[in-house]
């Protein structure tokens, strides 16, 4: 039944991880389908071989984050991103 809902309807994702500031693992809320995003930006099916990826992806993160932390270069994890915000006089 839930993969009618899903062929209907279509996914409904829900982060489920967080890999790193842009890559991120989905799981639809009905039929537990599993998707990560690619290099392009593009949602594909979450393998063995990119769920590897995302692992070692997010440890290389984290040791990166911390020690930017360490050396007082990152206060805030936003600060890794560009803000294209536009600012009104």
């Amino acid at each position: 039944m839930k993969s009618i809902y899903c062929s209907f309807f279509g996914h409904q994702y829900e982060v489920s991880k967080n890999v790193t500031y842009h890559v991120k693992e989905y799981k639809c809320s009905h039929c537990n389908s599993q998707v990560t995003t690619s290099g392009t930006g593009d949602l594909i099916p979450l393998t063995p071989k990119y769920q590897e990826i995302n692992s070692v992806l997010s440890r290389i993160h984290d040791k990166r984050v911390t020690r930017m932390k360490q050396k007082g270069h990152l206060e805030l994890e936003q600060d890794l991103l560009l803000d294209f915000t536009p600012h009104f006089s």
